[in-house]
């Protein structure tokens, strides 16, 4: 009863003239396609997952039950002999050149996925979102044995906007692309990893099994390197031979084994000189189209889709002139290896081969950014907090009362007197203007202990971090800001990677005075920074907006409470 109520409901839609013809020609991204198609290519069949847009309905009409096909103004066919020439026709599969039997399992209306406008992958639901209606179909062509190659034919009854992906087992072969009129896929059963389609336009981006990267920082250089651990199994037995698939409980040794062997793999000198890395990090990835993200140990791994990141750490002093990582594995089947060199820049991406076996970065940059601290004035004094309170009002009126003795007596004396308590006036309200508050001076001072505070997070070392935090920081809050802001600075699913600031504004400040020359201030402010990992860099810019109060501690300005009312993502 629900399936009919849905379709009751799409019939309207299907009745429209022309619902979507000219949405699909405005469409530039595959996965943002008028119908995706999703292929999972199985031991016994190849299994097929559309969503129908309404533009492409006329296209795909022979899947409708009788009464939507007939909306359409269609002259009443039997649904068997419409499904068999579909089969036939209009999506065809074929292994080794023959045409593969079809049937439907599954036909109903749905709301579309939402999917990532990068990657093509579905994204959650939003609670209020009513989404664009499809019609949602389950096709399944049956295989016999194992066929070197299956060819994908895109529909052949009207045009169609059709993305698709292709999976083989857990492996993705293909990012999203459109899917044309005949496309060959060469299978490799052994390790999908190694399926690829005939058309070069059709190799996903992450093809390679193995990858290294140079990340090149003031004070740090990181070697990244990527890798299936069924590929590293030709070099080290890591317990995968014959399994399928890898579980939680065997991942922590798994991890702890290859971290052992790319320690002495891939060697880095700087500067001439080969230096020994220390591992910061070890996890498992997923990689698409857009990003790379740790997954989570719990999870059940396939093992022709297991991928691993290991991150190395070099300690430098300063910014290096030259770095180099000689890659030492090759596999016949792995020619080219995709590295890239990461800097201030940018990346500068290149394949490494046999002959070419070496990654170098040269310092080129010729205004590197070096981690620098503001140095604040420091705070007021107590005279110079009285002098701007009432002691530079007490000079001027000495001033005029001097002034009027000698406009009554005319000596010399009162004169002298009067000129000088004027200068000493003068003397006064320059010495002391810092110490009167103003939004103006309060943001200098803000904005400088903000600064100091991102900052010291690029000198990495935790010890050295810690100390400069305490230079803008004081107290109980020490301990909060290092932790809230390696928090902020940290990206999600990253295994800790942390981005570097490269801006900090204040954007709106409204301060007020507090007892022993403290002052609170309602502060917002944006804070920008990237960071390079897993061969991309990302950017990553937030805003913030608390209530601070800074204090005059040992003869230096320091925050010594913060409460944050909102962070936003911008």
């Amino acid at each position: 009863m629900r399936r009919l109520r849905l379709w009751a409901l799409m019939l309207p839609v299907l009745l429209l003239p022309g619902t979507a013809a000219a949405d699909a020609l405005i469409r530039t991204q595959a996965m943002l396609a008028t119908t995706i198609a999703e292929y999972f290519v199985e031991e016994d069949r190849v299994r097929v997952e559309l969503e129908i847009g309404m533009g492409d309905i006329e296209t795909f009409a022979n899947l409708l039950p009788d009464d939507p096909y007939r909306a359409l103004g269609r002259e009443p066919q039997p649904f068997s002999e419409r499904l068999a020439r579909f089969f036939e026709h209009d999506l065809t599969v074929a292994a080794d050149g023959k045409r593969l039997p079809g049937r439907l399992t599954r036909v109903e209306p749905r709301v579309r996925l939402r999917r990532d406008d990068i990657t093509g992958e579905p994204l959650p639901a939003g609670e209020e979102e009513e989404g664009e209606p499809v019609v949602f179909a389950r096709l399944e062509y049956a295989l016999e044995g194992r066929p070197a190659q299956i060819t994908f034919y895109g529909p052949r009854s009207g045009p169609a906007s059709v993305g698709f992906v292709v999976y083989h087992g857990a492996v993705a072969v293909n990012d999203f692309r459109y899917l044309v009129p005949a496309q060959t896929l060469m299978l490799d059963w052994e390790d999908p990893w190694y399926s690829r389609f005939q058309a070069r336009g059709l190799r996903r981006q992450y093809f390679a099994p193995m990858a290294g990267f140079i990340y090149v920082d003031p004070y740090e250089v990181r070697k990244e390197i990527i890798a299936r651990p069924l590929d590293l199994q030709r070099f080290i037995d890591l317990g995968l031979e014959g399994k399928s698939t890898i579980s939680p409980e065997t991942q922590p040794e798994l991890l702890r084994r290859v971290a052992e062997f790319l320690r002495e793999h891939h060697p880095v000198e700087i500067d001439g000189v080969a230096v020994e890395g220390e591992l910061a990090r070890i996890n498992f990835l997923e990689r698409t189209l857009k990003t790379s993200r740790v997954v989570d140990s719990a999870e059940e791994l396939d093992v022709h889709a297991a991928v691993i990141g290991a991150i190395f750490v070099y300690p430098t002093d300063g910014l290096p002139e030259r770095v180099t990582m000689d890659w030492d594995l090759w596999m016949d089947r792995a020619p080219m290896i995709p590295c890239a060199s990461v800097d201030q820049a940018g990346p500068l991406p290149t394949f490494l081969e046999p002959d070419f076996r070496v990654l170098e970065w040269r310092n080129f940059l010729k205004n590197p950014e070096l981690p620098t601290l503001t140095v604040l004035r420091p705070p007021p004094g107590m005279l110079q907090r009285a002098m701007s309170v009432w002691g530079r009002w007490l000079l001027l009126a000495a001033a005029v009362l001097t002034l009027a003795l000698w406009a009554r007596r005319r000596d010399r004396g009162s004169a002298v007197a009067a000129v000088a308590l004027l200068a000493l006036f003068g003397a006064g309200f320059w010495w002391s203007r810092d110490a009167a508050l103003s939004d103006e001076r309060a943001g200098e001072v803000v904005g400088g202990l903000l600064h100091n505070v991102y900052r010291a997070f690029d000198f990495r070392d935790e010890e050295r971090i810690y100390d400069l935090l305490a230079e803008s920081a004081s107290g109980d809050l020490l301990e909060q800001i290092y932790l809230e802001t390696r928090r902020g600075l940290e990206l999600q699913g990253q295994g800790g990677a942390r981005a570097r600031v490269k801006e900090v504004e204040v954007t709106e400040l409204s301060a007020r005075s507090a007892e022993a020359g403290a002052f609170a201030a309602t502060t917002t402010w944006n804070v920008g920074g990237s960071v390079g990992h897993w061969g991309h860099v990302h950017q990553r810019r937030n805003r913030y907006r608390a209530e601070l109060r800074v204090a005059p501690l040992d003869g230096a300005w320091k925050l010594v409470d913060l409460e944050v009312l909102e962070e936003e993502r911008l």
